[in-house]
């Protein structure tokens, strides 16, 4: 048996040691810049194919690595290779499927930094982000290992005279899992094997802004002795390779992060029965937020309140599903806090995310850094600036963190998903009014309030309509195994990945009951 699951421990890169190891990891990832990669489908790598280019944000001018343009009929290869794949896989015993996942998680743990350093570079992430984007990864793989003996063990039923009776949990097929860049090992990572490690097979898609650590969690798989065909690797856009794959009759189940129009696409065209097909298909969806902060006046340490609010709007440049883009803030402690936020905001260091004391890098591409800043913009004529609004494009995709004050509820910035470096700051009269607003988006992901009165907390716990509820702290930084991560609304299907509920997504329940015999008469009995 397994030991008790725990969280892989961050990195604390103030200790030389480990600021050497993370050093030198870069400096290995960044010898490997330039190289292409394959499709792998059935264990078949292919190459040959249009490419497409993976680029350093931090350093736009850097391509890291050029992969395949799938293709409609690469998706149609892959379903072949994974339904064959399925029909052994489907019966490994849950020893194998769960010792791949732990295999899977002792190479990460010994390479860690390389993944770390390898997000560093594609998608910008600083040091502190990308190790805990690792260390998540890690917890993915260790905590599914864990559970998938408990979905396969003997589940609690009622028992009956007459009949033996047993519950079991099957795996749905074949999949597609369709992971965001913004957690792009993690999140990916976690979909992947929660689907593999259920009997499943998998269509792996990644997102084009993040094909490189991917590729290198699928090598991962490959190395810890995945058979061929349990997860395909085919990268390429969504017109090529996503859409054939929501759309096919034999792809069974779709688990997608993303935006909230790409779900809703994905949702959509999954409803519609194709020819041939023989089943209602799942879509696991998690599609992000409009993520709010409560300050109430009854909060003793403003400071501390101000900088987790800092904290959370600004982690990862705001390019997070959780993070805090709306401070709501009650008007008798609302003229204290502005200029807290502003100052700790302004304190923050901008910089190339491989730089050790960057904390914030750049945004994802140059399409983001435009329409982020048309948020600003907009957002900086329905409020007040009272800190950051520039864009530094000159060497790659940079925002200032950016402050917005005096912000209406129902502004553009107040309702709109940004997702990048923008935090509106909204007064409410009470307590009542900033839960009121608080609860009026169409997302309920995440939610934080800092208050020391507790019938107000309780009344948060009721009535704030978010998945993931924080009290007296930041509303980003779910762990698994603690903070089961998934929001409602129009954040998705609630699938609280991390959780306990998370493998029955990628499983089906079959009830079989047999009647027992009768009791055989002894001999010589009614002679």
């Amino acid at each position: 048996m397994l030991s008790e699951f725990k969280n892989e421990p961050l990195t604390d890169f103030n200790k030389p040691d480990n600021k050497a190891a993370m050093e030198a990891a870069l400096g290995k990832v960044q010898s490997e810049i330039g190289r292409e990669y394959p499709l792998v489908i059935g264990g078949q790598h292919i190459t040959g194919l249009k490419t497409f280019d993976s680029i350093n944000p931090s350093h736009k001018s850097q391509v890291l690595g050029k992969f395949q343009k799938g293709t409609t009929p690469h998706v149609e290869q892959a379903i072949d290779a994974a339904w064959n794949a399925f029909e052994s896989w489907k019966k490994a015993s849950v020893d194998t499927r769960a010792g791949l996942l732990v295999k899977t998680a002792a190479l990460l743990r010994e390479r860690k930094h390389e993944f770390s350093a390898t997000m560093v570079l594609e998608v910008g992430k600083t040091w502190a982000e990308a190790d805990a984007d690792t260390a998540e990864a890690i917890d993915f793989c260790e905590f599914y290992a864990r559970e998938a003996y408990r979905w396969g063990g003997e589940q609690p039923i009622t028992k009956i005279a007459g009949e033996d009776n047993e519950l079991v949990y099957l795996p749905l097929g074949v999949g597609a899992v369709i992971p965001p860049w913004n957690f792009p090992l993690a999140i990916m990572a976690g979909m992947t094997t929660a689907a593999a490690v259920t009997g499943n097979c998998v269509i792996l898609k990644p997102s084009s802004d993040a094909p490189w650590i991917a590729w290198r969690f699928f090598a991962l798989l490959e190395e810890a002795g995945m058979p061929a065909g349990v997860v395909n690797f085919v990268s390429g856009s969504g017109g090529e390779v996503g859409d054939p794959l929501i759309q096919h009759p034999r792809i069974r189940f779709i688990s997608f992060t993303g935006s909230k129009e790409v779900g809703l696409h994905i949702n959509e065209e999954a409803a519609k029965p194709r020819k041939g097909q023989i089943w209602i298909k799942r879509v696991v969806a998690e599609m992000g937020g409009k993520d709010a902060i409560i300050i109430d006046r009854e909060t003793k340490n403003l400071d501390e309140a101000a900088a987790a609010a800092v904290a959370s709007a600004f982690g990862f440049q705001g390019q997070k599903c959780s993070a805090c883009s709306r401070l709501i803030v009650d008007e008798a402690v609302y003229d204290k806090i502005v200029p807290l936020v502003a100052e700790k905001t302004k304190a923050l260091k901008i910089g190339a995310a491989e730089a050790a004391d960057s904390q914030i890098g750049p945004v994802v591409n140059e399409k983001a850094m435009k329409k982020i800043k048309e948020y600003i913009d907009k957002g900086s004529k329905e409020g007040r600036l009272v800190a950051g609004g520039n864009v530094r494009p000159d060497e790659g995709f940079f925002i200032e963190p950016t402050v917005i004050a005096d912000v209406a509820e129902d502004a553009t910035i107040s309702q709109e998903e940004i997702f990048g470096p923008v935090l509106a700051i909204i007064k409410a009269k009470d307590f009542d009014d900033a839960l009121r607003i608080a609860n009026g988006t169409e997302f309920g992901l995440t939610g934080a309030v800092f208050t020391d009165n507790e019938e107000k907390i309780r009344r948060a716990e009721e009535e704030f309509f978010v998945g993931n509820l924080y009290i007296n702290r930041k509303c980003t930084g779910a762990l698994v195994g603690v903070h089961p991560f998934g929001g409602f609304n129009m954040s998705g299907t609630d699938s609280k990945a991390g959780g306990r509920d998370y493998l029955g997504l990628f499983l089906q329940a079959k009830a079989m009951s047999r009647k027992k015999k009768a009791a055989a008469q002894p001999a010589g009995v009614g002679e």
